[in-house]
C-alpha cells in the first residue's frame, strides 16, 4: 500500500530532480514507479486521480485561466495534473485559496508551466510497462460531470480582478 506521504514524496523527489520541467518530471516518475510492483503503481494512480478530481473546481479553473491567459477544458485538465506535480503545499494551498497561487509559485513560465499532461499518464505508462496490460479501473468515484462551485466568467476582467486580486496583480494579461 502506498500512503499519502509516500505519494507526495515521489511527486516532490521527481519535481526537484526535473528542476520543475513537467515533461522531465513525468519521465522520472515513470522510472521511479517501475521500481514498484503493479499494485503500488495502481495505489499511486488512485492518489493522483483522487486529487485530480478534487481540483475540478470553478474557482481553480478561474485561477488557471488567469495564469495561462485562458484555459480550455483540455488546458484545465493538464493544469490540474501540473498542479499535483507542484507538490502537497502548493496543491493544498491552491485548493484552500486559488488566489494564494500568487504567493505559492516562485515563478510561472507560461511556456513550460501549467501543462502537466504527461504527469497524468505516468502511472498508466508504468503499469503497462510492468505488466504488458492496460491499467484496470481504479475503483474510485468517477470525476464529476461539472466542476464544483459557482461558474465564473473567465472573459470578464473585472470579475477576475475582484476574485483573484493577488494573481491579478502579479499575472494580469
Amino acid at each position: 500500500m502506498m500512503d499519502e506521504t509516500e505519494f507526495w514524496e515521489l511527486i516532490d523527489a521527481t519535481r526537484e530532480a526535473a528542476e520543475g520541467d513537467p515533461e522531465e518530471q513525468a519521465d522520472l516518475l515513470v522510472d521511479r514507479l517501475l521500481q514498484f510492483d503493479p499494485d503500488m503503481v495502481l495505489d499511486f494512480a488512485r492518489h493522483f486521480e483522487a486529487r485530480y478530481n478534487r481540483a475540478y473546481r470553478w474557482d481553480l479553473w478561474g485561477a488557471a485561466s488567469l495564469l495561462m491567459g485562458g484555459a480550455s477544458d483540455d488546458a484545465f485538465d493538464y493544469f490540474r495534473c501540473w498542479l499535483i506535480g507542484q507538490g502537497r503545499e502548493v496543491f493544498e494551498g491552491a485548493l484552500h485559496d486559488p488566489d494564494s497561487l500568487a504567493e505559492l509559485l516562485d515563478e510561472f513560465d507560461d511556456e513550460m508551466d501549467g501543462d502537466g499532461e504527461e504527469l497524468g499518464y505516468a502511472a498508466d505508462e508504468a503499469y503497462e510497462r510492468l505488466t504488458g496490460t492496460v491499467a484496470p479501473d481504479l475503483g474510485i468515484a468517477p470525476a464529476p460531470g461539472e466542476p464544483s462551485g459557482t461558474p465564473i466568467d473567465f472573459e470578464n476582467d473585472g470579475i477576475l480582478a475582484d476574485r483573484y486580486p493577488a494573481l491579478w496583480d502579479r499575472f494580469k494579461p
